[in-house]
């Protein structure tokens, strides 16, 4: 195991002390049905980690899911060329692995609930701006298969993609149009 790994927390660990954070993640689709995949800048975590990840970030108290979706999404990427084609209905959960508890999101949470939101990219690639927001959330980008996306993403997070993947297949092999 590594320190990386899906956590598995005996019952006593005071993970079980700390809540979720509310999170909005965004599988942004364009019209070859590519996800928007972005490299992590690597902060705390080893250069050698994998750092790709789809849009996502926390929801503020009083905030919608769905408008935090569109902030993070334009805060991270530039995008605001983008409309809703489907929302999850249920919430995903993933806890942090054991070395992040305390530290990671402000050492506040065992790791994140997340509402995932499907939107379709109505812009161009020239509207991508990484460095958007004060706090830049990736080095780098590109549009990449859900499957990639679920290869590429540290393994704590790999659960989720891999529902993300299954429950988003469908807009992946037809895409929607622009129209």
């Amino acid at each position: 195991m590594t320190a990386y790994d899906v956590p598995d927390f005996p019952p006593d660990h005071l993970a079980h002390q700390l809540s979720w954070r509310p999170c909005a993640g965004i599988a942004l689709f364009n019209g070859a049905g590519k996800v928007f995949c972005g490299k992590r800048r690597p902060n705390n975590l080893p250069a050698d980690a994998p750092l790709w990840q789809l849009p996502q970030g926390g929801i503020d108290a009083g905030e919608a899911p769905q408008i935090a979706a569109f902030r993070e999404l334009a805060e991270e990427t530039g995008i605001r060329s983008a409309k809703l084609i489907y929302e999850l209905p249920d919430w995903l959960r993933y806890d942090l692995p054991e070395n992040l508890i305390g530290t990671a999101l402000k050492g506040r949470f065992r790791g994140q609930k997340q509402k995932w939101f499907a939107m379709q990219f109505t812009g161009s690639d020239d509207e991508i701006d990484l460095a958007a927001h004060d706090q830049i959330e990736f080095d780098d980008w590109a549009w990449r298969s859900l499957e990639a996306c679920v290869e590429d993403v540290i393994a704590f997070k790999k659960p989720i993609y891999q529902q993300l993947a299954a429950r988003f297949a469908h807009l992946a092999a037809h895409p929607p149009t622009s129209a």
